[in-house]
């Protein structure tokens, strides 16, 4: 273990060896990664430890400087351990060079399969009986990571002490089809309000899509922009600044050069840092996968409802005068055609969209006679995730305690800087 120090704490880092599959223990193993951070000033106490798991999924915990955002409040009580899941950050790696060493796609998609929630909540637990002796510890989880407690208060409640969610409480029992046509209709709320706020952004959204439509542009790192992919930014309006980086990304499209009007290299190179999932693949691959369960395939679930809201095609919008309509976290079979980073998992990726022998994520009858405390911070509308799912969720676990707020949007936990934790610390106390 390193140990280091940053403005007013103490990094330690960790890295634990675990069973690719939990029921083969002693097969293969791989390593995950975590950084525990603790107050300097407290740094030889004996504290209750409080991991983290970030949203995605595939993605590796957020990279803090000191006691930034949630850390501040949570460092006050708490040891804090910032994992990395499976496959991803430091953690052994999951991507177009390491899977290419895994075989064929067939190989591929049965070897991505064991990175879901359920893989990552015993990677945790066998974690936690490593780092705390065998004492439950309490559980933060935003986005995606609030699908994984929810996963862990139904599977291994004996490791919680207390759950926090943070946009993150999923439908226990819906398919992805369900997920997705609650969707698309917040999505369209956010972009009406977008072009509420920058009305010129519809004849630039206009512009640039058309411009695309006749000339799709391969970007510097070969990501292949295309309308449909241009309208995947719409991604950023889930944040609470989103609405003004897409704004501010927008007015600089074009440069003139001589008679003709390009896409300027900064816009490109902007769009490239957006939509590359060169540094999460995973989000990508996985993506529906985090909602399956059982026998019913998933089979390219945001593409097929997609059809359902014929308002979101591009030529559509264009060959009338409808403002085109931006896409949020929806995943589609041209995206393994657009990134390079995703076109060599293209067949590994269908086959995981056909796959029928899912385990379950959530026992319904467990939630429901838990003794964990647990308190829940819902986003009211949500892009990410159904405020509705989200709610009958909320009933379903006994004892949770909600905050539904419409002052921040899914990143709040980050946004509020010290006040979501504080608020859902007090919530699971009774102290409010």
């Amino acid at each position: 273990m390193t140990s280091y120090r940053q403005p007013g704490v103490v990094l330690t880092d960790h890295v634990f060896t675990v069973p690719l599959d939990h029921d083969r223990p002693d097969g293969e193993q791989i390593e995950i990664y975590a950084r525990e951070v603790v107050a300097g000033s407290r740094a030889g106490e004996d504290l209750p430890w409080l991991v983290y798991l970030e949203g995605g999924p595939g993605c590796a915990a957020r990279r803090f400087v000191g006691t930034q955002a949630w850390l501040e409040r949570a460092v006050r009580e708490y040891r804090v351990l910032l994992l990395d899941q499976r496959g991803t950050g430091r953690s052994t790696p999951q991507n177009r060079q390491t899977l290419a060493a895994r075989g064929d796609a067939r190989a591929q998609a049965d070897h991505l399969a064991l990175f879901r929630a359920d893989s990552i909540v015993r990677d945790c637990e066998t974690i936690r009986r490593r780092l705390t002796g065998g004492a439950p510890w309490s559980v933060l989880g935003q986005s995606f990571g609030g699908f994984c407690a929810t996963h862990y208060l139904s599977f291994a409640p004996e490791g919680l002490r207390e759950v926090f969610i943070t946009g993150g409480l999923p439908s226990l029992d819906g398919h992805a089809d369900d997920v997705y046509r609650a969707a698309y209709p917040r999505i369209e709320r956010k972009v009406a309000a977008h072009y509420d706020r920058y009305p010129q952004d519809v004849a630039r959204a206009r512009e640039i899509a058309a411009h695309l439509a006749a000339h799709p542009a391969v970007l510097p790192t070969g990501y292949r922009l295309t309308p449909e992919a241009f309208q995947s930014l719409g991604l950023l309006l889930g944040s609470g600044d989103g609405s003004h980086r897409l704004h501010y990304l927008l007015e600089n499209a074009f440069v003139r050069a001589g008679d003709r009007r390009e896409l300027s290299d900064s816009f490109q190179e902007a769009v490239a840092a957006e939509l590359s999932f060169a540094g999460n693949p995973l989000y990508a691959v996985l993506h529906e996968a985090c909602y399956a369960q059982g026998d019913r395939p998933t089979a390219w679930s945001a593409e097929r409802v997609r059809a359902e809201f014929p308002r979101f095609d591009a030529a559509t919008a264009l060959d009338g005068d409808a403002p085109l309509l931006f896409t949020g976290e929806t995943i589609h079979p041209w995206h393994f055609e657009a990134d390079p980073a995703l076109r060599p998992l293209r067949e590994c990726a269908d086959l995981l969209a056909a796959r029928t022998d899912w385990a379950p994520l959530y026992d319904a009858g467990r939630l429901a006679t838990t003794t964990v405390p647990v308190a829940a911070a819902v986003y009211h509308d949500d892009m990410y995730v159904d405020t509705g799912h989200s709610l009958r969720t909320a009933r379903a676990i006994r004892g949770l305690r909600t905050w539904v707020t419409d002052e921040y949007e899914h990143d709040g936990v980050r946004a509020s800087g010290t006040r979501v934790l504080d608020r859902l610390i007090a919530l699971s106390r009774d102290e409010v």
